[in-house]
């Protein structure tokens, strides 16, 4: 397939080269200048990209972004020209929301959502190292999307596992849950996500787990305080010696992608009529850092 992989961080990277070594013809999309991009993963030989193509863009059969929530419509909208109706859009974030705001733009393309726990992390821009094995579900956004179940093997062949989930809304949410109870709290409190497993911080998880468990609930997903409990801690030790990506936002006081984890959490939360005091501080203690930075600026 031709592929575009738009926002080539950590994970756009690691699928950009595994996707490219299983014989697909992959090309970059990002916001540096150069023509072409050479990335090299777990130190081997570095492969080349082609960067910001036009004619390779036009092209693609598949566009995969993997940019933050928040820079989702600034990074699909101005390419929407350049492609065919029918080339399939594939979103892979943290948060919920962001496809959202752009459904009326997309609505001719097929369009599929991403959630994946592999792990990656890029020491310098031309590099990336593969830090964690995991799992991604596919699911479509929109009835296009739903005919797209061919790229479970397109994607597996690169990156195992990946599987097809007709509910991928409750596979976001279960993400999105997870990433409430960690990121805000890893990020305020500059700790490791194992760290989040001392005592002192245990009152604090599981008045957040309450309340997802409610807002959830009232969306119509079948879960239980003492599963999402389960899932959240056995996160917080797998991913023991991680960095959440909003600790590292905040150290570097870059934009967080709060707004589309703990604010879709509140803002699903006040569509039911539903008080969730705790997620509500969490936010706005984060965003009161965010707007603290800016004023620096």
């Amino acid at each position: 397939m031709n592929i575009t992989i738009v926002g080539p961080g950590a994970i756009g990277a690691l699928w950009a080269i595994k996707l490219l070594q299983a014989g697909h013809n992959v090309s970059l999309w990002s916001r540096f200048p150069e023509t072409s991009i050479d990335l090299s993963l777990d130190e081997q030989t570095s492969l080349h990209f082609s960067n910001n193509n036009i004619e390779k863009l036009s092209a693609s059969d598949l566009v995969i972004f993997t940019v933050k929530a928040w820079q989702v419509e600034e990074a699909t909208t101005p390419l929407l020209q350049y492609l065919d109706p029918d080339t399939i859009l594939m979103f892979m974030h943290n948060g919920m929301g962001a496809v959202d705001t752009i459904a009326d733009r997309v609505g001719t393309h097929p369009v599929v959502l991403a959630t994946t726990t592999q792990a990656a992390f890029k020491p310098d821009r031309n590099s990336v190292s593969h830090t964690g094995l995991g799992q991604t579900q596919l699911g479509a956004f929109n009835l296009n999307g739903q005919q797209c179940t061919f790229l479970v093997d397109v994607l597996d062949n690169a990156l195992p596992a990946v599987s097809w989930n007709p509910q991928i809304k409750n596979a976001l949410w279960t993400k999105l849950a997870i990433n409430c109870a960690i990121n805000p709290l890893t990020g305020l409190e500059q700790v490791k996500n194992g760290e989040l497993a001392d005592q002192k911080f245990g009152d604090t998880l599981i008045s957040i787990v309450e309340e997802l468990t409610k807002v959830m609930q009232a969306e119509g997903i079948d879960c239980s305080i003492e599963e999402l409990e389960a899932s959240v801690n056995k996160v917080i030790h797998a991913t023991a010696q991680n960095n959440s990506s909003m600790k590292q936002d905040m150290l570097y006081q870059r934009k967080t992608e709060i707004d589309f984890i703990t604010g879709h959490l509140i803002k699903t939360a006040n569509k039911h009529q539903i008080e969730v005091p705790v997620n509500q501080k969490l936010f706005d203690q984060v965003k009161e850092q965010e707007n603290s930075w800016n004023h620096q600026d």
